[in-house]
């Protein structure tokens, strides 16, 4: 497993916190050089990310990305409103107010929230959804100013188009490459207008995200399941964009919920360290959740999001955070068991590298799989459509259908998964981490562990472009290999990686795409000294194949 850091788990001290003058003054200071990598606009699995301290997301940056738009939206004919979101980074209050100033030039009609109030991932995927439900024109697409779950010192940037989703590759590469062409260009192209003439602008609207949400909410939640219930809710924001939508739930649906915490630092200082020695606000770490999981034995069920909302975490009485990929099976268990007017043929998503419990659930409601590479871009078609009742990822991130097999929303949604779990301890009075023992009783209990190990840039490449071919393994820990992939079972897309797999357990590898080392997945039905050994023998085959290259 990865070393952890001397602070990992412990209250932040003042000398690792960041220096948001500091860091909003790079955003207009320094400016992006094109010939540098590094430097330029980069979309990842969620959007373009960076430091404004490195040069990585500075003004340069959105100025040409909010252009880029712009220009994508005229040429695809997409012509509704724009609906915009932005989290509590240091960076996106910035950026969000150039983004602005780029919009209004170009006479596009953006949506803003009516009180100027953080607006989650979630509830932009939300609504785009149903204003473009029913419209074969004029639609309405988004952009979301966030780095999710990424430390303070960075800012995030990504656009969804009419699907409601995380854009495909296909269009963050047009966008992309034009930004990147606008910045070699000097930004020349790029039509802007002063802030306040942006919020004065007739395009620039104002809408009420929280109360269209949180009235929308009954649609994709079972509230009839928790009327009149007495449960004790816990909520942490993580200082995030959902800390305005809380109490309107609460008080709404009548629920037991309380917030733990609702203080906004864009120092994020109430946060305890992650496992590496920086401060990053994930809700699946149990060391960046280590106030939270303190407070267990005060609530019957408590959970927490990222600062845009789109990833949760959830902590129990009975076992304290649960992982991920644990959550994630209890949900299918559970949401196709009670959700009848789901379509029979309506499947199950994951991600690759997600746990194989999952298989085995979907197996036992008998439910297709649909495996997909890593990003939650895989999963915006199948939810469209409706032929994916629920899809999730191993960091955190999941979704499903509405109660009536309708669309909710295309991208994850952090505040859903809450109150489901929410809407799981009461129907079945225990909560999700107690119905996931059962489920280990009857379909095994897996150890699973993430693992980063270092690699070269040319090594990286290696694995990101390896064949199924070139990659030859007959045994894994002592059982025969069943399959060796490089692209997903379930839609065909390169997985960016390898993926081996047995009866017993599998292993997969991909490259970071921001970090000089590999990201080694591995799972294990036999235990931990197996899962060991998946380990050892993994990193001695991709060893052997990367060294070659």
């Amino acid at each position: 497993m990865n070393p952890t850091h001397p602070l990992a788990g412990r209250p932040a001290p003042a000398s690792i916190l960041v220096n948001v003058p500091k860091l909003v003054t790079a955003y207009y200071a320094l400016r992006p050089d094109p010939t540098i990598a590094a430097h330029r606009v980069s979309f990842g699995t969620s959007g373009h990310r960076g430091s404004s301290l490195k040069h990585a997301f500075n003004e340069v940056h959105i100025l040409a990305l909010t252009q880029a738009i712009c220009s994508y939206r005229k040429a695809h004919g997409t012509s509704g409103p724009l609906f915009v979101g932005w989290d509590t980074h240091a960076l996106s209050e910035p950026a969000r107010a150039t983004m602005l100033e780029v919009l209004a030039a170009n006479g596009v009609d953006v949506m803003i929230d009516a009180l100027d109030r953080p607006t989650p991932t979630p509830v932009v995927s939300r609504a785009i959804v149903a204003y473009n439900t029913g419209r074969s024109d004029g639609l309405a697409d988004g952009i979301v100013v966030t780095p999710s779950h990424n430390p303070p010192e960075y800012g995030g940037y990504k656009y969804d188009p009419p699907s409601g989703g995380p854009a495909d590759s296909t269009v963050t590469g047009e966008i992309g490459a034009m930004a990147n062409a606008l910045i070699r260009d000097g930004l020349r192209s790029v039509e802007r207008v002063t802030f306040e003439q942006a919020l004065r602008a007739p395009t620039t609207r104002r809408f009420d995200y929280v109360d269209a949400y949180v009235r929308d909410l009954a649609a994709a939640i079972d509230f009839d399941v928790l009327r009149g219930s007495r449960l004790k809710v816990g909520v942490d924001p993580l200082g995030g964009a959902s800390l305005d939508y809380w109490e309107p739930i609460a008080t709404r649906y009548g629920l037991g919920l309380k917030v733990v915490n609702d203080a906004i630092d864009p120092t994020f200082a109430f946060m305890t360290v992650d496992w590496d020695g920086s401060i990053r606000m994930d809700p699946s770490s149990a060391f960046a959740m280590g106030r939270l999981i303190g407070l267990r034995d005060q609530f019957d069920l408590a959970f927490a999001n990222d600062p845009d909302a789109d990833r949760h975490g959830i902590v129990c009485p009975s076992a304290g955070l649960m992982s991920p990929n644990q959550y994630l099976a209890v949900c299918v268990d559970y949401l196709f068991r009670h959700r009848p007017r789901w379509k029979a043929e309506t499947a199950v998503g994951k991600t690759v590298v997600s746990s194989s419990m999952i298989d085995r659930v979907a197996a036992r409601v008998g439910r297709r799989l649909f495996e997909v590479p890593v990003g939650f871009k895989y999963f915006v078609e199948g939810l469209l459509d409706r032929s994916l009742g629920f899809c999730g990822e191993e960091s955190a991130g999941a979704s499903l259908l509405c109660l009536d097999g309708s669309t909710w929303v295309t991208d994850k949604d952090g505040i859903v998964m809450g109150l489901l779990a929410l809407e799981i301890r009461e129907r079945l009075g225990r909560d999700p981490a107690e119905h996931y023992r059962t489920l280990t009783r009857e379909l095994g209990d897996p150890a699973y562990e993430r693992i980063d190990t270092e690699a070269t840039a040319d090594q990286k490449r290696a694995l990101e472009n390896l064949s199924a071919r070139s990659f030859v393994l007959t045994e894994l820990a002592g059982d025969p290999v069943t399959a060796i992939l490089t692209n997903a079972a379930g839609d065909g897309h390169p997985i960016g990686g390898v993926k081996v797999v047995t009866d017993h357990g599998w292993f997969a590898a991909r490259p970071s795409g921001t970090e000089a080392v590999y990201k080694l997945y591995a799972e294990s039905f036999k235990g931990v000294d197996h899962l060991r050994r998946i380990q050892d023998e993994a990193r001695a085959a991709l060893h052997d194949v990367l060294s070659a290259k």
